[in-house]
């Protein structure tokens, strides 16, 4: 294959070929399920890891049946496992299958998970708080909710071409401050690509001397993970106890030849289930993986996805979404109805209510509407005429922007 060849075939795996965007929204549309079908189950006694294997077996029973008869294997399923945290615990809970933990009432549970077709990913993560249906989220917990969400809203509008990744991170600590919240540190936003769920482009949440990224613009036909997290304590969380985390990545760059036999076992089992997706080790043999995973750590050869807290008390929300950059505008493809929030906090910011004034569609290039109307000015047939003002009225239609409801009285998130 020529360079040429080459550079065509990589330039077809992004949102330019359709196909890709196709397995994009179909992985989305999964993942979607996922989260309604565990939301549902989101009730006082019901325990944590229930919820989680419930959502990583729907996310697989689905993808069971999708591209079954294509004559080129597509891989297919759990992009990022089912993870459930409650209450001041941030993100990462995925316990083991004898794990206890249940859910009470009015408990604020965070839901993150994940699919991909063909390695194109969509991710999601949601927050809700376990309350009679119909009663709305008020006090303290809707403010940090009303701030994530306001958030998201605000993220959506600022993640298109010609905008840059620190525009987002200036934004966040805006919303935040109007809320009477922090954002939590060391939460990343990445671009996504195919079988990569955190490429190299990614926008900070909190912008300090400790933590630098590389300043971009982004670019049409991008796709990104766009993680907000929201808290009503200082915003830096810390890992309470080594033994929660159970959720890796195998770390692709890295290799060593393991002396442990429990060790060369379960990284040959990672090996051939989960190569380049993150997974939790209720999916591997729990027995050996107590074992074996401490070498294949010491060695680098896992990235772990710690549990992490805010302190006792702490109200944390957790909303993430997937949005593809098309020619169009950018598309949000993955989300949940939020609950019904009565936040005792306003939004009055001239920057973020700006922001949120907004489209999320892009303007078509050359006034297009323009042209068409003086052309039919200009037209001698009256018919002519009356059609060239037809389309005129079809692409203005076309070019309205979605503007944002969402403006400190609670909101709920819109699907597109």
């Amino acid at each position: 294959m020529s360079d040429a060849e080459g550079e065509e075939e990589k330039k077809e795996l992004d949102l330019s070929n359709p196909d890709v965007v196709t397995k994009y929204k179909l992985a989305a549309e999964i993942v979607n399920k996922a989260l309604a079908s565990v939301v549902s189950e989101c009730k006082p006694g019901v325990r944590v890891v229930d919820l989680c294997e419930k959502g990583d077996k729907f996310i697989t029973d689905q993808c069971a049946t999708v591209f079954t008869k294509s004559k080129k294997k597509v891989e297919k399923g759990v992009a990022f496992p089912t993870c459930v945290s409650v209450n001041n615990c941030v993100c990462h809970f995925s316990p083991p299958a004898t794990d206890q933990t249940v859910l009470s009432a009015n408990d604020i549970v965070k839901i993150d998970l994940g699919c991909h077709i063909d390695g194109f990913i969509a991710v999601v993560a949601h927050t809700v708080v376990l309350q009679e249906p119909g009663t709305p989220v008020a006090g303290k917990a809707a403010d940090v909710m009303q701030a994530a969400q306001t958030a998201s809203e605000v993220a959506i509008r600022l993640v298109r071409p010609g905008k840059k990744n620190y525009d987002v991170t200036d934004a966040l600590q805006k919303v935040a401050a109007a809320y009477n919240c922090k954002v939590v540190e060391g939460v990343l936003s990445h671009q996504m690509k195919q079988f990569v769920i955190d490429g190299n482009k990614v926008i900070l949440s909190v912008g300090n001397s400790e933590t630098r990224v590389e300043d971009f613009e982004f670019e049409e036909n991008e796709v990104y993970s766009i993680d907000i997290v929201m808290s009503s304590g200082d915003g830096k969380p810390k890992m309470l106890d080594e033994k929660q985390t159970s959720v890796y990545k195998r770390a692709v760059d890295r290799n060593y030849s393991l002396k442990l036999k429990a060790s060369r076992f379960i990284f040959s089992e990672i090996n051939q289930k989960f190569p380049i997706m993150p997974f939790t080790t209720r999916s591997l043999d729990e027995k050996r993986a107590k074992l074996g995973l401490v070498e294949c750590l010491n060695h680098e050869l896992l990235q772990p996805y710690p549990v992490l807290h805010e302190k006792t008390g702490d109200i944390v929300a957790h909303f993430k979404f997937t949005v593809l950059l098309m020619p169009s505008g950018s598309d949000r493809i993955t989300s949940h109805p939020v609950q019904v929030l009565q936040p005792t906090c306003t939004l009055e910011d001239p920057d973020v209510k700006a922001i949120l004034a907004l489209g999320t569609k892009t303007k078509k290039k050359g006034g297009g509407a323009k042209k068409k109307k003086a052309a039919a000015a200009k037209s001698a047939s009256a018919d002519a005429g009356a059609s060239a003002m037809s389309t005129e009225g079809s692409n203005d239609n076309a070019e309205t922007e979605e503007k944002s409801t969402a403006d400190g009285t609670g909101v709920s998130a819109a699907s597109t």
